[in-house]
């Protein structure tokens, strides 16, 4: 376990490069490649600090190592290396391999998309912000001074200026004393609660919420699906999920699970229980111990769950963007009319 992957770490592997590790490993696998051959074949054409620690990952399969240990070495995420480790139990490897990357990389490019849609917003927000603090500080006190003591009234565009400067201050109070006190409940409440309540609260947060339930719901369904298609139980495929410490989340559900079906409830009314799965994720289970296609029930409704998440996240994109842009044009609209209206009040005065 201390050998030689674990003194290469750093540079860490960032997530596009985990997720398009585990799909060409994926690919050569599904073409027969054996595991070995098809690190050696990727390495490669990788750059030189890559290809050492991969043929050093060798050396560490070579001596009995399982796959999943080899990439917790390389600080690989939890949720790759439990795609990996739940496929060393199943068989469908390469299946599994391209299933996980591909949510890797949907998840890792969505990231880069929300931040290059914020990118312009930001830099608008920033130069706006600017001009604001001159205009409000410096040329408006002076134009309404002046245009006081010609008796014209301050317009609809100045109190929108006023009111900005007086409630923004308040605004970035309140949002600081909430992160504050989310905070506060983070360290002192919400890490002392087991994981399966610390879910039930996630999934409440607006938006957000949704999303991690789309998540949860795909990645348990997928994993019980490929395991049920490898000639697994529903009971065995539970004690693996219980096995896989690294992510505490699953095996604190696997054994929660099991306990209640000990008790005598019955699996789908069990799952309809947690809130942290999606509402039709019960039916779709009975329906499939019903009809006796339980594990392509399962693999059928993780790719809705995906795709759903997919649609959210795009309709929320188009959502941000023009909601900043609103803003940021109104407010820069606002200043320059606060300026430029009693100016054409006095010229037609003229």
């Amino acid at each position: 376990m201390n050998g030689w992957c674990m003194m290469m770490k750093r540079p860490k592997w960032t997530v596009n490069e985990q997720a398009r590790f585990l799909k060409r490993t994926g690919e050569l696998l599904a073409r027969g490649y054996p595991i070995a051959e098809a690190i050696e074949s990727i390495a490669l054409q990788l750059p030189t600090k890559r290809k050492e620690e991969l043929n050093g990952c060798l050396v560490e399969l070579r001596n009995g190592l399982p796959f999943h240990d080899v990439l917790s070495n390389l600080s690989f995420h939890k949720d790759l290396i439990g795609y990996v480790y739940f496929a060393e139990q199943h068989g469908s490897f390469a299946d599994a391999l391209l299933e996980g990357s591909e949510l890797a990389l949907l998840k890792d490019k969505d990231l880069r998309k929300l931040l290059k849609l914020l990118q312009y917003p930001l830099l608008l927000i920033t130069i706006t912000g600017f001009l604001f603090v001159f205009v409000e500080n410096t040329l408006l006190p002076k134009f309404t001074s002046l245009f006081s003591s010609l008796g014209l009234e301050a317009n609809f565009f100045t109190k929108v200026i006023y009111a900005f400067d007086q409630y923004f201050p308040i605004m970035i109070g309140s949002v600081l004393i909430i992160l504050l006190i989310g905070v506060f409940y983070y360290l002192l409440v919400f890490r002392k609660l087991s994981v399966l309540k610390q879910r039930s609260q996630l999934v409440r947060i607006p938006i957000v919420g949704k999303i991690l339930k789309l998540l949860f719901t795909h990645y348990f369904s997928i994993q019980l699906s490929f395991l049920l298609s490898g000639g697994i139980s529903v009971s065995e495929a539970l004690l693996l999920f219980e096995k896989n410490k690294r992510q505490p989340f699953y095996s604190g559900l696997a054994q929660e699970i099991k306990y209640k079906l000990l008790t005598g409830e019955k699996l789908e009314t069990i799952l309809g229980n947690f809130s942290f799965f999606e509402r039709e994720f019960p039916m779709i289970v009975k329906h499939g111990q019903e009809n006796g296609k339980l594990e392509q029930e399962l693999l059928f409704f993780s790719k809705h769950c995906v795709t759903n998440m997919e649609d959210m996240i795009e309709r929320s994109f188009k959502t941000i963007q023009p909601i900043l842009y609103l803003f940021i044009g109104f407010l820069v609209v606002s200043m320059y009319l606060a300026i430029l209206l009693p100016m054409f009040h006095l010229l037609d005065g003229i």
